[in-house]
């Protein structure tokens, strides 16, 4: 069954660069961003890594912890740990599953559930096991995407859709196209006039009746 927003994020037992763990218990009631793989030593996903290594601070004030996953075994991602170190200057700190069985894959949707780990494959043959998952501290899917192989993913939008979340998650508010921190936010729609001279007493633009918009709630 393909996974959907909002549906509890897959448990699982795994090893990884950091030793064994079981996801949820891993969790532990923070946010988390599973993002995965489908080789060792691909290029594109080699700066990816480093990317996610140089802004794990960023991450970690956010109270969201980061697990890598790649499609084989850790004494690969232990090798390739170097080469992402040396092409990136950022040496991964957070842990990174060895899927080589493709069972985590197979779990999250990523390949199908037919695909045989048994036979020799390709990047290519993993092509769809490039996948951002933010789950909340509730174990539920917040966010989803995948992304081809010949397109690096924007770890920035990542942090800038986990502000929103955050946000949203405590505040009765939508964020707009290209919001930024600090920029004004939409009123839920679900939430009456009555209801929202309440809760933003100092009032609310309303570009339509269904559009109002209010200073970002601290």
């Amino acid at each position: 069954m393909a996974l959907s927003l909002g549906a509890i994020a897959p448990d699982f037992y795994a090893e990884t660069t950091q030793g064994p763990i079981r996801f949820h218990e891993w969790i532990d009631g923070s946010w988390c961003v599973l993002f995965s793989h489908p080789k060792d030593f691909t290029p594109v996903c080699t700066t990816e890594l480093g990317s996610m290594a140089r802004l794990s601070p960023e991450f970690e004030k956010r109270g969201v912890r980061i697990v890598g996953l790649s499609a084989d075994a850790i004494e690969s991602h232990e090798d390739w740990l170097d080469d992402i170190e040396e092409v990136t200057g950022a040496r991964p700190t957070y842990p990174i599953i060895a899927d080589g069985g493709l069972i985590v894959a197979k779990l999250y949707g990523m390949l199908p559930t037919a695909a045989d780990a048994s036979e020799p494959r390709t990047a290519m043959d993993n092509h769809t096991v490039r996948s951002v998952f933010v789950i909340g501290p509730d174990k539920a899917i917040k966010l989803m995407l995948t992304y081809p192989m010949s397109t690096g993913r924007d770890f920035g939008e990542i942090l800038r859709a986990i502000d929103s979340l955050q946000l949203t998650a405590n505040h009765k508010v939508a964020t707009p196209a290209d919001w930024r921190p600090g920029e004004d936010v939409i009123i839920l729609p679900s939430m009456s006039d009555d209801v929202a001279r309440e809760t933003f007493p100092d009032g609310w633009e309303a570009m339509k009746p269904y559009l109002r918009t209010v200073p970002q709630p601290t």
